[in-house]
């Protein structure tokens, strides 16, 4: 038998410590690892087989065996597939040692920095000897045993992951490869398990590789003592092997085959949610680069929507191995509520397959699927068999996905096509922006919007008086994300979005006659001089019908709503002098002027005028600077009137 010690290079030495303390965040992914490996192997040997005719390899009951040993601390992970030679052992596990160079330490030390962004110069995910070596996070010592297909003769590795590792014949090795992992002690502290339990391997195989293709077996837990990981009855006869990987990757099955049940208790296992999802959608690519996505609509928003940190994205896997749970990168965060599974053929990876590649391939895959989540929520929207879906979908999730009218830009027509918002139209159900421009009178050529915190508060707005004896729909939009993203939207099939509490507003009505503008320059003029602190400009108004006064804005200025919500968050919003329109055909305005132009000099105009104010800031939801002084004003009017 010819025993060898290889002796790892300084840099190799280097590169295994920071794989085990630094690349991988969980321990538990090295079963993940061991049985990928596994996998690849077992698809290498089938492969052969079928070009290779003459290849000497047993191929007819392709499996991965796990075994665990409680008294010896062990775990093994075994396969009968294409195995290895001697010098494939040294060449394949000696390319983290070939690999070992300052280049690729100091890359490896930039992505983990990075946070896994960088690009590597190799895929060595793929390689035998990366993912192998974060078995070493959780073993002293390592032994692997393997044979090639169609070769007499196998070999043992061996190493405890320091300065050198031994390679030593193994006549009677069978086909394939077998690893077994002399255990640390377990330490809950440091996150390091007790893999030596079945239990503890059984959940992180359902967790990380439940779909791989090949059968995953393992000795049933059949008695308590082997539930607990120790030792059995040696008395007992041996159980058969049980396979313990459900196979069953539905987005892989054809979706005649895969039942609604299914389905429903997929998205349960991946969402954790109870109920059963609102809808499913399936998506599949294939060409230059293949993917498969099964994704889930849930039926009610979660408690931590909202929450600026809560988990979001979906699970990614390759080639049905489990890669991470919430890829972000998939997923904007718009889409948050999206659950569901992406598994992909061939995509760029750090090495850990951790943290993907920002590469060309990651945002192909994005774009599809957004494309396909909105197509889907227009689809619901314009079947009538999927209407009440969509009701439910926008009272629960609305919110959430108005946000990509702002992050989105490619999508945010898309997006606008599928929203709906509350209207004057009717009190009871909103609107689509497609069914909004469908009622547009003739001579109305814009969408009209108002802000604010409340229906009943906007319903009742000086500002939609005009509108309404116009019979002009207005949208009342009393999210706090409308504040914003009205701004950011310029219109919806070329027509434009405009504010009713903003500008002036043109309705087609008879403007002010020239006489009762002259007749009310003087007292404009004066108004304007003693609120000079509170607003730009007094003039008459063209959308007041009913109320006294209001105050507008300009295009760009903060709404009362969003100067609150500024405060809300500890900042101090701009200071904003808005425009105070008066009726002219209202009684207190009328009475006003007669009073002014009775006696210019009398100190109750400038009362009056600032009570104008406060009760134009009221009835637009503003805030009163000094609410007790509005009240002393407001009590000492009504005392001189009932003198």
């Amino acid at each position: 038998m010819s025993t060898e010690t290889i002796e790892f290079q300084a840099e190799a030495r280097q590169l295994l410590q920071l794989m085990i303390h630094s690349i991988y965040s969980s321990k538990d992914v090295f079963l993940r690892e061991l049985i990928s490996n596994s996998s690849d192997a077992l698809d290498k040997v089938r492969m052969a087989a079928y070009q290779d005719k003459d290849l000497v390899a047993d191929t007819s009951d392709l499996h991965i065996s796990l075994s665990t040993d409680p008294a010896a601390r062990t775990v093994t992970v075994a396969d009968n597939g294409i195995g290895m030679t001697r010098q494939e052992v040294v060449d394949l596990i000696g390319t983290i040692a070939k690999s070992g160079t300052g280049e690729l330490l100091a890359k490896l030390r930039q992505a983990r920095e990075a946070g896994g962004s960088e690009q590597a110069t190799a895929d060595l995910i793929g390689q035998f000897g990366v993912g192998f070596y974060s078995s070493f996070m959780v073993a002293d010592r390592v032994t692997m045993v393997t044979r090639k297909a169609g070769t007499e003769g196998g070999v043992q590795w061996e190493s405890a992951g320091e300065g050198s590792y031994t390679v030593t014949d193994a006549p009677d090795a069978p086909q394939g490869t077998s690893v077994t992992l002399h255990l640390k002690p377990e330490d809950t502290e440091d996150a390091l398990h007790d893999y030596s339990n079945p239990r503890t391997v059984r959940e992180i195989v359902k967790r990380y590789s439940d779909f791989i293709t090949w059968p995953i077996r393992m000795a049933p837990l059949t008695t308590p003592a082997a539930i607990d990981g120790e030792d059995a009855d040696e008395s007992a006869a041996p159980a058969e092997p049980e396979v313990i990987n459900s196979r069953q990757a539905l987005w892989a099955r054809p979706q005649s085959e895969v039942s609604e049940e299914e389905y429903a208790e997929f998205y349960r296992h991946v969402s954790h949610d109870w109920q059963e999802p609102l809808e499913t959608i399936r998506l599949s690519a294939e060409g230059t680069f293949e993917y498969q996505a099964l994704l889930f609509l849930p039926r009610q928003a979660p408690m931590n929507l909202f929450y600026r940190d809560s988990a979001r994205g979906v699970q990614l896997y390759v080639k049905r191995v489990f890669i991470m749970d919430d890829c972000e990168a998939l997923i904007p965060e718009y889409l948050r509520f999206v659950k569901g599974v992406v598994d992909a053929h061939d995509l760029s990876l750090n090495i850990s397959r951790e943290i993907l590649q920002q590469d060309r391939q990651i945002q192909l895959i994005r774009k599809r699927l957004v494309k396909k989540v909105l197509s889907t929520l227009k689809s619901m929207m314009t079947d009538e068999s999927g209407t009440e879906k969509y009701d439910t979908f926008w009272t629960q999730f609305g919110r959430a996905l108005k946000e990509g009218l702002l992050s989105d830009r490619d999508n945010q027509n898309a997006i606008l096509e599928v929203c709906s918002f509350p209207s004057t139209h009717d009190a009871a159900k909103p609107t689509t922006l497609q069914a909004y421009l469908e009622r547009m009178p003739e001579g109305q050529d814009a969408i009209y919007y108002a802000t604010g915190e409340s229906r009943a508060a906007l319903e009742h707005s000086p500002h939609m008086e005009a509108f309404r004896a116009k019979g002009y729909e207005v949208l009342l939009l009393t999210d706090q994300v409308d504040e914003v993203w009205v701004d950011a939207v310029p219109a919806f099939e070329d027509k434009q979005f405009v504010s009713i509490t903003r500008g002036e507003v043109d309705l087609g009505g008879e403007d002010v006659d020239a006489d009762t503008q002259q007749g009310y320059d003087a007292l404009l003029g004066r108004l304007t001089t003693d609120l000079a602190d509170e607003v730009k400009a007094v003039r008459l108004s063209h959308r007041l019908t009913d109320s006294a006064v209001c105050l507008v804005g300009e295009a760009g200025d903060l709404t009362p709503t969003l100067e609150k919500m500024y405060r809300a968050m500890g900042q101090q919003p701009p200071t904003v002098k808005r425009t105070l329109e008066l009726n002219p055909s209202h009684p207190l305005v009328v009475g006003l002027r007669t009073a002014f132009e009775a006696n210019a000099d009398d100190p109750s105009i400038q009362a009056t005028a600032r009570l104008l104010y406060g009760m134009a800031l009221l009835a637009e939801g503003g805030e009163l600077a000094e609410p007790a002084a509005f009240v002393a004003a407001l009590s000492d009017r009504l005392a001189a009137t009932l003198a």
